[in-house]
Formats: structure tokens, sequence, C-alpha cells
């Protein structure tokens, strides 16, 4: 039996150490390589960018001195308090609450859809009760299960609401009209009876004090551990390694040769401004007229630093072509058959585990995949233990 690991989510040290390969150094990579090297194993990270973190990278901005999230915002929350208590390891983490807001109309609102916005939005002083019941009467009626997004918000809160704050932010979103997406999409939305306006329901949530790359850096200080940054790794590569864990695009390991797995890009238009621009951390822009999303202001994610000057960012959404940074994952039906296809190839290969966003082609929050990498690392060890190959994914992409 292996002895208990040292610390929450360590594997055990096991016999005979393996030569391992990572690719990417997001954070399945990260705790993958904190992981397995702590474990004894002799570790090499690879990253295509010059910089560690993946999308969650930051960086201190040399003009206003603001810390910038170099991707698009990153609010980290989780009811895991394991992963919690984990990630907390690598850096102090200071609470924040991502209170978003919206503009639709002409007017500004706060999101989630809560009491506040459905009184602000009718004129109208209900109460929580009076609430429920005036969304029973204003949803449309419909037979059976909602089929797509526009059926699901009409059913849940009528035509105004959808039309003001979900119609044409979907649309830009996504470059399709919401009657072509799945009805889940909505169902990650809240509505709540009462005036809470936190946007996640998390237990915990926070940001750390000196930037997520900071966490990574720490996570992959560990002996043994190498790290070689603007540095792409090949399929072929794979023959110098015992194993290799993939937290890159799956499509991109066979070259794309069945064809790209479709995702949505951002584009970020950067603004500098004296004093405080809009307020607040972020604003998003319901009418489909207005051609961003929503605008961040980075300075707003650290309320704890003070800056004289302002970094804001508009961001706009548009199909991820070859050179783009994949974001989200479409995963409609075209790319759910293309996704069945490079998976069964996947489990064809022998020494390869993918792992994390793109190695799934999920959309996975922060917490998510750091508590799939710990598991991840778990298994491996345990696999080896029991003389039993490392399955192709330890989460079931399809």
């Amino acid at each position: 039996m292996s002895a208990a690991p040292a610390t929450p989510g360590t594997p055990a040290k096991t016999g005979r150490a393996s030569r391992i390969a990572i690719v990417g150094a997001g954070f399945s990579g990260a705790v993958l390589a904190q992981e397995l090297g702590r474990a004894g194993h002799a570790v090499d990270v690879f990253d295509t960018r010059p910089h560690v973190g993946g999308n969650c990278h930051t960086a201190r901005d040399e003009a206003s001195g603001v810390m910038l999230h170099t991707y698009g915002p990153h609010i980290f929350h989780t009811s895991n308090q394991v992963v919690w208590d984990y990630i907390r390891r690598f850096g102090e983490f200071v609470p924040f609450v991502n209170r978003v807001k919206a503009i639709t109309g002409g007017r500004v609102f706060s999101l989630p859809l809560n009491l506040l916005t459905i009184n602000q939005f009718f004129g109208e002083t209900f109460s929580p009760r009076e609430a429920e019941a005036f969304f029973a009467r204003i949803g449309e009626p419909g037979e059976g299960e909602p089929q797509n997004f526009e059926e699901q918000a009409l059913r849940l809160m009528g035509r105004e609401l959808y039309g003001a704050f979900f119609a044409g932010y979907t649309t830009k979103q996504w470059g399709m009209p919401p009657s072509a997406l799945p009805a889940s999409i909505l169902k990650r939305l809240p509505v709540r009876f009462n005036y809470d306006d936190n946007y996640y329901a998390s237990h915990y949530q926070g940001i750390p004090k000196d930037g997520y790359t900071a966490i990574v850096q720490n996570l992959l200080d560990v002996p043994g551990v190498s790290v070689h940054l603007g540095t792409p790794f090949h399929r072929p590569d794979a023959s110098r390694y015992d194993h290799v864990f993939c937290s890159g695009p799956i499509d991109a390991w066979f070259g794309y040769d069945e064809g790209r797995l479709g995702y949505r890009t951002l584009d970020f238009v950067r603004e500098d401004h004296a004093g405080d621009y809009q307020g607040n951390a972020v604003i998003n822009y319901c009418d489909e007229s207005v051609p961003w999303t929503r605008i961040s202001e980075h300075k707003h994610f650290a309320p704890w630093e003070q800056h004289a000057d302002t970094v804001i960012f508009k961001e706009y959404s548009r199909l991820c072509e070859g050179a783009d940074t994949p974001y989200y994952p479409i995963r409609l039906v075209d790319e759910k058959s293309l996704l069945a296809r490079y998976v069964e190839r996947a489990r064809q290969e022998r020494g390869v585990t993918f792992v994390g966003r793109l190695g799934t082609y999920r959309y996975i929050d922060m917490h998510v995949t750091i508590a799939e990498a710990l598991d991840t690392a778990r298994r491996f060890e345990d696999r080896r233990a029991a003389d039993l190959p490392m399955e192709s994914f330890v989460v079931e992409p399809l």
C-alpha cells in the first residue's frame, strides 16, 4: 500500500520515476507539474507562449501600474474546500465579489437578474414572492423541454427581459441567434428573487494579491521540473517520454487533419484614461447595436491598490481562426461530431493523457481545472502502482 501523501492532493511516491512531458503551462499543466514533481518524477513543461499562466496570465502594466488580466478578467471562485486550501498554498488571495453591471436601452442595471434589476426595469417594488408570481405570469408557455436558448429564456423571464439583457448580448457573444444555441447555456445564469448581486454563488471567492502568474510560477517551482517557454511540443516528441499530459488543443495534437474544432475568440481593444473610467470592474453592453460585449476596467479587480490612471479593455467576440487564442468551445452538432472522431483517435494513443479545457474541448472554470488536474495526478500514480497503463482521458470529453 502506498504511503499517504504529505499534503492534500500530493501523490504518494512510488518506486521508479518516470520522465514526463506536460504540454501547456496553465493551471492544468502547472498543478500536474507540482504534484508529479513532488512525487519524484522528472517533468518537462512546454508552452508555445513566452510566459506561464495560459489564459490566466497577469502582468503589471508599466504605464499605469495596474495589474492586467492579459486574456480577460479572471475571478477565482469555488465551493470546493480542498481546491481552495490547495491553491492558497501558492499565493495569497484577497476576497473579491464580482458585481457585474449591464447597460441596455440607455439604462444601467445589476447582473445577474435579481430583485433590484426586476424592480428597476419594470418600475415596481415587488417583494420576493410577488416577483416570483410575476415571472410565472410573464413567462411564455411551451410544450416539453425548451429546445434552445431563446425558448428557455422566454419560458423563464418573458420577452421584455430576454430582449433587453440576453438576445443582443448572446448574439454578439456567439455570433449566431440564440435560437441556434442550446438551452443549457442559459441554465448556467441565475435569476434571484432577492437583492443579491454577487455574480457567483460560490462559497470562496477571491483574486491573487500578486496576480495569477505568480501563483503558477510557484506551482512550477519544484525540483525536477523544467519549464520550456516559446517551445512547441509535437506528437513525435512524445517518443522521448514515458508519458505525456496534453493540455493543448486535442485537434492540434493530430495536426488538425480531421478539421479544426470551433471556438469563439476575443479581441481586446485597450484604452488608457485618467482617474476612474466606469466605476466598476465589468459592465456588459447588451444592445446588439453596440459592437463590443463588455468593458472591463482592470484596476477594479484589485481594489486594495490605488492608481491615479486606469486601463480599460473593450471586448469583441468573433469566430476563432488559425493563429487566434481559443476561448469558448462552440460544441454544437458539427463540433461534437468532429470531437468524437478526435476522441476515438486519442483513445488509440499510448502514453498520452488529454487534460484541461483545450485537451477535452470543454468550457471549465479555474477551480474545476485544478480539481481535475489533482485527480489526474493521483490517478497516474495509482495506475503506475498497479502496473496499469494510464487512460487517455480522466474526464470524459463527450
